[in-house]
């Protein structure tokens, strides 16, 4: 039986999922599996995010004989135990981990100060034209007198 290392496709239309798995080469592409060895989905916003692997287990079948597919074996390449982007993919997992627990500020503080200050400013030119008709009013009333 020949082993290959390759992706299954699960999720739905227009959001694929995909499952690395040892399969035997002669199944069908979503069919029965030997061994789940990590999941890859292409939809993740963090790039280096994308793949999680289980090494030890991915070693264990290339040592018995297992040959990747392409897009398997890039991944492998990348983010097997001896990967060439791990540090990447921890710092992309930490953003994310970071991103659920994120809560806004507040956005009623803000604001406020901003609509504060037209106020101002508009308090000061509608008070000056009413003190004009007020003063012309008292220096009727002294006229009269």
């Amino acid at each position: 039986m020949a082993v290959k290392i390759r992706m299954k496709k699960m999720g739905r239309t227009h959001r694929p999922f995909f499952r690395v798995c040892a399969m035997d080469q002669r199944k069908p592409r979503d069919g029965r599996v030997i061994e789940e060895l990590g999941v890859y989905d292409p939809m993740c916003p963090e790039t280096d995010a994308r793949a999680q692997l289980k090494g030890d287990r991915i070693d264990y079948w290339l040592s018995v004989g297992a040959q990747p597919s392409e897009k398997c074996a890039t991944l492998i390449k990348k983010y097997g135990t001896t990967g060439t982007h791990l540090d990447a993919q921890r710092e992309a997992l930490e953003r994310l981990g970071r991103r659920k627990d994120y809560t806004p500020a507040p956005v009623t503080a803000s604001p406020q100060p901003k609509a504060e200050e037209p106020k101002a400013e508009a308090a000061p030119a509608e008070e000056a034209p009413a003190e004009e008709p007020a003063a012309e009013a008292a220096t009727e009333e002294t006229a009269s007198e």
